[in-house]
């Protein structure tokens, strides 16, 4: 009996040990996860699945428990995104990334807020896995090019190049942002002319290639099913459904780095808007409106 209660004893530490190594790590891992699959849920779950792998390691034979992690935690997400992918295949109308909060970790676990925000979400969406993958470990997560090498069971050299190349086509198609004081502020003249239905004040928040997105999920019935393109036609779009915004309340957030307007009539969550900006105005509008989309966000 005392062998037993011994062992159990053991036993319990050790998994105790492992949770605290493991918490330790989940906000990375989870920045990581989110990064590469664009879904709280599906990171989430990701990070869940790391967790059971975790504890059915033999630990004792894991030197480096935070690199083990990762590991698991990249492939995982890289297996998860091959799926997704097909999935939006299907999708009705356009996909954008699933907001998350930041303001409580304005970096999510990473050293830089890089590959975070929605836009860029959005661009990695043409990269290949591989190149998605090595880009967030090395630009948000700063890992040496070697250790990537080993979660993606590759060579430094290979790594370097896919990091390069995900870096310019990010580059090549980002504009330089605005301090996030500026960001609010065309963010909030924006929605203020959107819910008067104001077309001239909606043009001069917009830049002239302003391109605005919806993700309905083919449900929200406001929703766009492909981005409206240019300055002239996003106003009049915009401009046409003001009766929209009648008896919705804002709660202004920070999602994804920037800050954010959630808009909601009573219970309901309509639409998380957030928007990407650079000296010529709001180059880009993002409108999240498929109900799943907004369950994890403070309304």
């Amino acid at each position: 009996m005392t062998s037993r209660a011994g062992d159990e004893n053991s036993s319990g530490q050790a998994l105790e040990s492992a949770a605290e190594v493991f918490d330790e790590g989940r906000p990375r891992l989870f920045g990581i996860a989110y990064r590469i699959v664009g879904s709280v849920a599906e990171a989430e779950d990701i990070v869940q699945e790391a967790w059971l792998r975790w504890q059915e390691t033999d630990r004792s034979v894991v030197r480096n428990p935070a690199g083990f992690l990762t590991t698991v935690t990249t492939r995982l997400a890289l297996n998860t995104l091959d799926s997704a992918r097909f999935r939006r295949e299907q999708y009705v109308g356009s996909w954008l990334p699933e907001p998350v909060e930041t303001s409580a970790d304005p970096t999510l676990g990473a050293e830089t807020a890089e590959a975070l925000d929605a836009a860029v979400l959005v661009l990695m969406e043409k990269l290949s896995p591989e190149h998605r993958a090595a880009y967030v470990l090395r630009e948000a997560f700063v890992y040496p090019y070697d250790d990537i090498a080993e979660v993606l069971d590759t060579t430094a050299p290979n790594v370097r190049q896919l990091v390069s190349r995900a870096r310019k086509h990010i580059q090549s198609t980002r504009r330089d942002p605005v301090d996030p004081a500026q960001h609010r502020a065309l963010l909030e003249a924006f929605v203020g002319a959107a819910r008067d239905g104001d077309l001239e004040r909606l043009e001069l928040t917009l830049a002239a290639d302003v391109v605005s997105t919806s993700d309905g999920a083919g449900i929200a019935p406001r929703a766009a099913r492909r981005p409206v393109v240019g300055r002239d036609k996003v106003a009049r779009f915009v401009a046409g459904w003001a009766d929209w915004w009648a008896g919705t309340s804002l709660t202004w957030l920070e999602t994804n780095g920037r800050p954010s307007v959630l808009v909601t009539r009573g219970d309901t969550a309509l639409a998380l808007l957030s928007v990407s900006t650079s000296a010529a105005g709001i180059d880009q509008l993002m409108w999240v409106m498929a109900p799943a989309k907004l369950t994890h966000l403070p309304g």
